[in-house]
């Protein structure tokens, strides 16, 4: 679910999605231009009363797959912002954060060459991904969904990738939301991918893994052309991590029916296929490259409340600290969540719970 980029999906069962999906009665119709408001949004749901939704909405030139759900329409809404980037949560949703809808809306969004949304759109595998489309498609599901369930502005949550996605989104429109919160924030390629390379190799030496040293010895450290690359380190830190960490719960990941289809499983493999390219690119030439979030300046006009695992080794807290020293925002804090690694476990997900209800939530009124 946070995976920052391509996701072990044939060892973990990652992401499996169905084209069965029906469409809203009224779909968005939204400009590409991320400053416009949507138009011809569906009338605001009444509040007080349960809203669950599942459908496409048109947004930035495609349709996009979205769900809402929620006890209470007049709740605050979170949009969820899933890793990868080709990693939606829609198949573990509501296993994962289901019972969060007694108190807030649920909005998860497949992003652009993810999920139900690649299905919808076969023709993106012939299109580029950068982070300037990947942020004006965000804010324009954020424009609907607020103005789908009536509401001035949204909780942003991003996790991994979507964490970086979400500092660009933030930072561009904070006026459309309460407060941003990141879940292992990615902060720059550069300086994330340093420190993991690192970090995995001091880990595998301190525990004898002779084998692993000498595999992430034969890489070298990053930057890597090979695109392979990231994936042996990632094998190897999320065994490392697995061993320092609370196991998340195995029902957590067992795809909701919906999107366990045959269908569902090559449309995804290719989506997670097509975006992990577009990220990393074939020479380090992809849109992860682009990711540096400190040059886009670390003042915000909204509060910012960073999730971060004590034993993540993708984006660890050497990389984030920093970062989170030098934001200038409203309201802030860093959250340091022990037993947990990148991926999400119980102890993360409380910690996120925790700081919706204690933090953000007294936020929302004023």
């Amino acid at each position: 679910m946070f995976s920052l980029f391509k996701p072990t999906r044939r060892a973990a069962g990652a992401a499996l999605l169905s084209l069965m999906g029906l469409l809203f009665a009224t779909t968005a119709s939204l400009a590409a231009a991320p400053a416009t408001a949507p138009a011809n949004v569906p009338a605001a749901r009444p509040a007080a009363v349960a809203v669950h939704e599942e459908g496409f909405v048109q947004a930035n030139g495609i349709e996009h797959w979205v769900t809402i759900h929620g006890e209470n329409a007049a709740n605050p809404v979170v949009l969820f912002l899933h890793g990868g980037p080709g990693n939606p949560n829609t198949p573990y949703a509501d296993a994962v954060y289901g019972a969060w809808a007694k108190d807030f809306t649920l909005v998860q969004w497949d992003q652009r060459g993810a999920g139900k949304t690649f299905g919808r759109n076969p023709g993106t595998a012939d299109s580029v991904l950068t982070m300037d489309l990947m942020t004006n498609d965000g804010l324009a599901i954020a424009e609907y969904v607020a103005k789908r369930l009536g509401q001035k502005k949204v909780i942003l949550m991003g996790g991994s990738w979507g964490s970086a996605l979400g500092v660009h989104m933030a930072q561009r429109r904070p006026d459309l939301f309460h407060a941003y919160v990141g879940t292992a924030q990615l902060v720059s390629q550069r300086a994330n991918l340093a420190a993991f390379y690192a970090k995995t190799l001091a880990l595998a030496g301190a525990a004898a893994d002779d084998k692993t040293v000498a595999a992430l010895t034969a890489l070298g450290a990053p930057p890597w052309q090979n695109p392979r690359a990231f994936g042996i380190v990632r094998r190897a830190s999320r065994a490392l991590e697995a061993a320092r960490t609370t196991a998340p719960p195995a029902h957590w990941w067992r795809p909701a029916p919906a999107y366990a289809t045959p269908q569902a499983l090559a449309e995804t493999e290719a989506g997670e296929d097509y975006s992990w390219l577009q990220f990393v690119g074939l020479k380090n030439n992809g849109m992860a490259a682009t990711i540096d979030l400190p040059a886009l300046g670390t003042r915000f006009a909204l509060p910012v409340f960073l999730v971060q695992g004590t034993e993540d080794l993708l984006t660890p807290l050497s990389v984030t600290q920093p970062y989170f020293d030098s934001i200038q925002a409203p309201t802030k804090a860093l959250v340091l969540v022990p037993l947990a690694g990148h991926d999400p476990n119980a102890p993360t997900v409380a910690a996120q719970w925790q700081v919706l209800k204690e933090r953000v939530l007294p936020l929302v009124g004023r």
